[in-house]
């Protein structure tokens, strides 16, 4: 087998060739439509990696991506589709919010209060649809799709209630400042801060332009870990094999319920540690009144995908999904072109995706060439030659 065979088995090349094939589609939309396809993914890339505050935002806006990526990437690996990662997430974000304006104690205490409490809000919602799948049945799909908009019309009734309800907005009343966890935020905007950042033009760039928290970082960590989890514990072990085969799990002794009501409450916890940090580390720091979903549940869906539903490839797939966001914006800006064609793009993206088997369908076409390219070798005297002798 050719290395070029190995690489079109392995789980990078299907990726690959679904992000060189949702661009190829992005570019005949573009040509369609009466852009350049060139000057398009020019102004895309300068969008999203032209500046050093550029860059921030797409780790920014990757953060949140990448953790209800692990989320249902973790749960799927364990044979749960976690289609509920948006209300989880917004569930994180709604007793984050709570949370953090009811209590104000110094930072040190009030950061992690406020980030458990959403971390503690997705688990428990992903554990309530896990326990109803394995007592009644009830398929976690079903479940999950309810309670993303049901989630989503109590984010509302919380910010409509006199309590958390700003004057004269639709948002809810901001954290307190102790709970935010940006980047040196009071430092950074003092004299010395400034006199010192003055220094360092792309610093000063990134600390001042944008919401750089440590979100991205702690995101990092959890995707490490719930791969470690799934591989090299006991636990992990449980749960892909409850994932496998029920049956065999069953009779091996493991609690096939016991597994399920964890893994979506995992999963879930996930998911609501990205609706707390976005709302610790990014402004306005709160929630406000949702006229549709925000996606990112449905996004980390399809960086999931994306990873092959590794929890350590959402990285780079979470930072691709939001690059092609966050640049789109500037082709928009800049072309003049719709921002529905990188829709296209990564629906194309996923799509190719979901179609394991088209790289390996090309190994195979070039393993078949090859052996007839080596069947019809012949020896010096016209006779051909054995294939092991080839």
């Amino acid at each position: 087998m050719s290395k070029l065979e190995k690489f079109l088995r392995g789980r990078f090349a299907a990726a690959l060739v679904a992000i060189l094939v949702g661009f190829a589609v992005a570019a005949v939309v573009l040509t369609a439509a009466g852009f350049n396809p060139a000057a398009s993914f020019a102004a895309l890339f300068q969008g999203a990696l032209g500046k050093p505050k550029y860059i921030a935002n797409v780790i920014i806006k990757a953060t949140p991506i990448l953790l209800t990526g692990v989320g249902v990437a973790f749960a799927f690996q364990t044979g749960l589709f976690n289609i509920g990662a948006e209300g989880q997430y917004i569930l994180g974000t709604i007793i984050a919010t709570i949370v953090g304006v009811k209590c104000n104690f110094p930072a040190i205490i009030q950061v992690p209060l406020v980030v458990l409490s959403g971390v503690a809000g997705g688990a428990l919602l992903g554990a309530f649809i896990g326990f109803l799948k394995a007592k009644f049945g009830i398929h976690e799909v079903i479940t999950s799709i309810m309670t993303n908009w049901i989630m989503l019309y109590l984010c509302n009734f919380v910010v409509s209630t006199e309590t958390f309800h700003k004057p004269n907005s639709t948002s809810a009343l901001p954290v307190n400042p102790s709970s935010f966890t940006m980047i040196l935020p009071n430092w950074k905007k003092s004299e010395a801060g400034k006199a010192f950042l003055a220094n360092i033009p792309w610093l000063r760039e990134v600390m001042l332009k944008t919401d750089v928290n440590f979100g991205f970082l702690i995101a990092v960590l959890v995707a490490v870990f719930a791969g470690f989890l799934l591989s090299r514990t006991k636990l992990g072990y449980e749960l892909r094999a409850v994932g496998y085969n029920k049956d065999a799990a069953r009779f091996s002794g493991i609690s096939v319920d016991r597994s399920i009501v964890l893994c979506m409450l995992i999963s879930g916890s996930f998911c609501g540690l990205a609706g707390a940090l976005n709302i610790t580390g990014i402004s306005p720091h709160t929630i406000g009144t949702l006229a549709a979903m925000e996606g990112y549940g449905f996004n980390g869906l399809s960086v999931a995908f994306i990873a092959g539903c590794s929890t350590v490839g959402c990285i780079p797939a979470s930072l691709l999904f939001a690059g092609l966001i966050y640049g789109g914006m500037t082709v928009q800006q800049v072309m003049g072109a719709p921002s529905d064609i990188i829709n296209i793009m990564i629906g194309t993206i996923v799509f190719f995706i979901a179609l394991p088997g088209v790289t390996p369908l090309l190994a195979d076409m070039l393993a078949k060439k090859r052996k007839e390219q080596e069947s019809i070798r012949v020896s010096k005297d016209g006779t051909p030659l054995p294939e092991k002798e080839v």
